[in-house]
């Protein structure tokens, strides 16, 4: 954003092993691996086996790669300029060009992989995948810098319900509970950097309300999730429904109480409440269609 980029974020490491470590640090591996965890046991539980659950996987695997990349390369000069620590690109382990390249790469691939899913169940996942790159290049320092992650997690359990051949489309409260949970991925994601990411220029909605305030509203998303995933169903909330709840409100009210003498107790709490929210999603897969 105007600020000379260090050189080191563009310098080729000599050894191919290190590029190579550097890469795959660079695609954010936490999220990717979560992701297509989550997705692929999503679809296992909704009763996907075998090739086709495979198939799901590797779409979603090479989408979020796709993220990940692009992510740290279009962020090279931010990341420099802010001394942020486990940035590959930034810290000169691996050549900014040699992650865009692998970014399209993953991109290209993602393609016909998430075609190969099914027409319907392609088109849902390839929208999200370009709302996550839109993302990264310009909606994070907007207003609506929480919709690409709506977009992105709702999407989740409606690829997993499409790509069952023969059956219907996801359910409201699954797709409502994951776009929640993005609302809550983001705000949690963003929260540790707000003040260096001003000073950048990223005014996207979470630094436009503050760390204090997006700290207290995180948890509501969550809570709402855990809302929907265990009364949304037909039938009773059921014993893990049950749960869920009586986990959720006290772990959210009581990030909000120690607020003030805990800075992150509203992301502790955000973390017990989003663990119980997606085991519960994962318990509820078979109902998803």
């Amino acid at each position: 954003m105007g600020t000379p980029e260090p050189s080191r974020a563009y310098a080729a490491p000599a050894w191919p092993l290190r590029r190579a470590a550097g890469l795959a640090r660079s695609c954010h591996p936490g999220p990717v691996v979560a992701v297509t965890a989550i997705t692929g046991a999503l679809g296992a539980a909704a009763g996907l086996h075998g090739a086709r659950c495979a198939l799901l996987v590797a779409a979603v695997l090479s989408g979020q790669l796709s993220v990940g990349w692009s992510n740290d390369a279009f962020d090279a000069r931010r990341d420099a300029a802010a001394g942020r620590g486990g940035k590959p690109v930034a810290e000169g382990r691996v050549s900014r060009r040699a992650v865009w390249t692998a970014a399209f790469t993953a991109a290209l691939l993602c393609v016909p992989l998430s075609l190969a899913c099914g027409p319907l169940a392609g088109a849902v996942h390839l929208t999200a995948v370009g709302a996550a790159w839109a993302y990264n290049l310009k909606l994070k320092a907007t207003a609506l810098s929480w919709l690409p992650y709506v977009i992105g997690f709702g999407a989740l359990p409606a690829v997993a319900a499409l790509t069952l051949p023969g059956r219907g489309g996801p359910m409201w409260w699954a797709v409502t509970a994951g776009a929640l949970l993005g609302l809550a991925a983001h705000l949690g994601d963003v929260l540790p950097d707000i003040a260096d990411d001003l000073r950048e220029g990223v005014n996207g909605l979470p630094h436009r309300l503050g760390p204090t305030a997006t700290g207290l509203l995180l948890p509501v998303p969550l809570v709402a999730a855990s809302a929907t995933l265990a009364l949304g169903p037909a039938g009773p909330a059921g014993p893990w429904g049950a749960m869920t709840l009586a986990v959720a409100a006290p772990a959210a009210l009581a990030g909000l109480l120690l607020a003030r003498t805990w800075r992150k107790a509203p992301l502790a709490a955000a973390a017990v409440v989003a663990a119980a929210d997606v085991a519960l999603l994962l318990v509820r897969g078979a109902a998803l269609v």
